[in-house]
């Protein structure tokens, strides 16, 4: 899109940076280069591969590694945070994969009925191969199930949701395991098993994210930034906040925020601190309404974006009680605070890989 370009480019430059000069410590180092020669050892050893991937970047989350071994019968794709996502853009992806002959499935982690649901359909899956291999015993055998994926896309939480709810299922006594689970990716560092159902035993593998050496593609590189695959330590956060705003100046999500843009400001600015509380929240979708709605210039003109961009950011700050006091980093701590509703989905639902039949369009 052409009102997000040098927002694409900014990103994907910081991004490509730090890959090319291998000068950071988190930039695939020596766990992810161990994990993903453990993961590549262990994957002709299990039955079946969950591939996790981001509901909101279906084509750029995709596990480059998964290359070496196309067994499409063995690999199931699961697109995670389907509540992060478009709803009705998640059914087109899925009816995509499904023409390809992908067999794909979209949970929400952090629901119950979403993870039962996944595990009757997982269960149903390995009966069908096991019957499929024509061995009358071989349905009461054991089976373990690796769960693979990028940073930061929900394999932990996935994992840990999943053991839960098959170990309640199969009325399972003892301690719960739990793989860590954190809002920064890579932090897991080891492969760990959980137990997921019983009669027959089905055990999941959690593996720690891999990331190619390299990302050359700048668009590929600004999604995997925004939605948090990549440590933002790496990236400038304005940059980041910059790139979410042109998205949601290009869609059509702000029009919900209307009633917002009335809102009396009964809390006062000078409280408005913790950002993730619902109020503070409101007030930011009002506030972005009032901008786009009045804005009259053209944005599929990058100079026209910019000036709206520029007038947001500085409502924002406003908004948040961030002032150039703020410990000489306004931009930084507003920018952050912006990213985070994003990525939490308070600031709407969106799904910013395009489907190759509309992209261009």
């Amino acid at each position: 899109m052409v009102g997000t370009a040098s927002f694409v480019k900014n990103l994907g430059n910081s991004v490509k940076k730090v890959s090319e000069s291998k000068s950071s410590s988190w930039w695939y180092n020596h766990h992810m280069r161990a994990a993903s020669r453990a993961i590549s050892e262990r994957i002709p050893l299990v039955d079946l591969v969950l591939e996790v991937r981001d509901a909101r970047i279906p084509i750029s989350s995709e596990y480059r590694h998964l290359i070496n071994f196309p067994s499409s019968s063995r690999n199931i794709i699961v697109l995670n945070k389907m509540d992060l996502a478009s709803r009705s853009i998640t059914k087109e992806w899925m009816a995509y994969f499904k023409e390809l002959n992908y067999t794909t499935f979209a949970v929400n982690s952090h629901n119950k009925d979403s993870i039962k649901e996944f595990l009757n359909f997982l269960q149903g899956r390995i009966r069908e191969l096991k019957r499929s291999t024509h061995s009358s015993n071989n349905i009461h055998t054991t089976t373990t199930v690796m769960v693979v994926g990028i940073p930061n896309v929900g394999k932990s939480a996935f994992s840990n949701s999943l053991h839960q709810i098959g170990r309640i299922t199969a009325a399972e006594k003892g301690k719960l395991k739990h793989a860590t689970v954190t809002p920064h990716p890579g932090e897991t560092k080891n492969i760990t098993s959980f137990k997921i159902a019983s009669n027959p035993n089905i055990y999941i593998l959690d593996t720690p994210g891999v990331l190619p050496p390299e990302i050359l593609d700048d668009e590929l590189c600004s999604k995997l930034a925004l939605t948090g695959a990549i440590a933002d330590s790496l990236i400038d956060q304005s940059d980041l906040a910059n790139y979410f705003l042109s998205l949601l100046n290009l869609s059509d999500e702000y029009t919900k925020w209307e009633k917002f843009s009335t809102m009396e400001d009964d809390h006062g600015w000078s409280i408005m601190n913790d950002h993730t509380q619902d109020w503070v929240v409101q007030a930011v979708r009002g506030a972005l309404f009032q901008e786009i709605a009045a804005f009259k210039g053209n944005l599929e003109d990058e100079k026209d974006m910019v000036q709206l961009i520029e007038a947001q950011c500085t409502t924002l700050r406003k908004v948040f009680n961030v002032s150039s006091d703020s410990f000489g980093d306004d931009n930084g701590i507003f920018s952050a605070k912006l990213v985070n509703l994003y990525r939490t989905g308070r600031l709407g639902h969106y799904t910013l890989d395009c489907l190759p039949t509309t992209c261009g369009s």
